[in-house]
């Protein structure tokens, strides 16, 4: 019989505040496209990190929003100055593992060496401690609940990595969809972002779900988050999306050709628009009653 897990879920309310996070990896690093480019290729491929996350800082400088900035170590040993520029404006540096790795697919040990690499790397080059980190395409599901406990021991106090859905390569249906506590090690997990219709569950915090759905319907089911269940709502992107221009990948099939260039012409209006329209501030400073 499988074990029931237990989690400990925060009654926390709504004081008006959403969470905004950047995922910062570049359009050859994603999963969508693992099988198509070698890690041993990236260094020499065009970056477009660094224009990309100008504009993103710009907007959000122009819709007064705070955002938490989960940086992959190997863009942030590229970009060191770019990431001293995120805090100065204001914003949270966090940990994405160091190359974009999946949870499932290192060992305890693995983990421990990669999590803890990155975080001692981006505190060196920000000046700021590191709490939060994010694991590579929500990859902590049911099957390696260890690595909350590891992130724990290596100094994180939340991890945003468990998306609460079923998906065909991600997702933990069975998580709550709010922050809730996880065994006896004081982490804290923040998913992203769900709603509820008639007894079904669907994503609401972004990705090509954002880019692929009318605004109005993303922006109706962030409100009915905030005003229905009254919690704040957990909202993330990547550079790359507000980059319709980035170079195309050859050869790729269909369903993952979709998945990454869909709408990305739409994306950073639609970006404004979210950026306007809801109260943002860091995953530390939404969730800082419960760290």
């Amino acid at each position: 019989m499988k074990e029931k897990v237990h989690f400990m879920e925060f009654d926390q309310s709504f004081d008006g505040s959403n969470a905004l996070s950047v995922d910062v990896e570049d359009y050859f690093q994603v999963w969508a496209l693992q099988d198509y480019i070698d890690r041993d290729r990236w260094d020499s491929l065009e970056c477009r990190i660094e224009r990309n996350l100008h504009r993103i800082l710009q907007l959000f400088d122009d819709a007064n929003a705070r955002a938490t900035f989960f940086w992959l170590g190997w863009a942030a040993e590229r970009f060191p100055g770019l990431v001293r520029e995120v805090v100065e404006r204001g914003h949270e540096i966090a940990s994405h593992g160091y190359s974009h790795v999946h949870v499932y697919e290192q060992s305890q040990e693995e983990f421990r060496r990669d999590v803890s690499k990155t975080k001692a790397l981006l505190e060196d080059i920000s000046g700021t401690a590191v709490v939060g980190y994010r694991a590579a395409s929500y990859s902590i599901n049911g099957s390696n609940l260890w690595a909350l406990d590891t992130l724990a021991q290596t100094g994180h106090r939340y991890s945003s990595s468990i998306y609460p859905i079923r998906h065909d390569h991600y997702g933990m249906r069975e998580a709550p969809r709010f922050a809730f506590r996880y065994g006896e090690s004081g982490l804290v997990e923040i998913p992203i972002t769900t709603v509820e219709f008639f007894g079904w569950r669907f994503p609401c915090g972004g990705g090509g779900y954002f880019r692929l759905l009318p605004y109005r319907f993303s922006k109706h089911c962030l409100m009915k988050v905030n005003e229905t269940d009254r919690k704040p709502a957990v909202f993330y992107f990547h550079p790359w999306e507000i980059d319709p221009n980035q170079p195309r990948v050859d050869g790729i099939d269909f369903r993952t050709r979709f998945r990454h260039y869909v709408s990305l012409d739409r994306f950073e209006s639609k970006l404004v628009h979210l950026a306007g329209d809801f109260r943002w501030d860091t995953m530390a400073s939404v969730y800082a009653g419960i760290l």
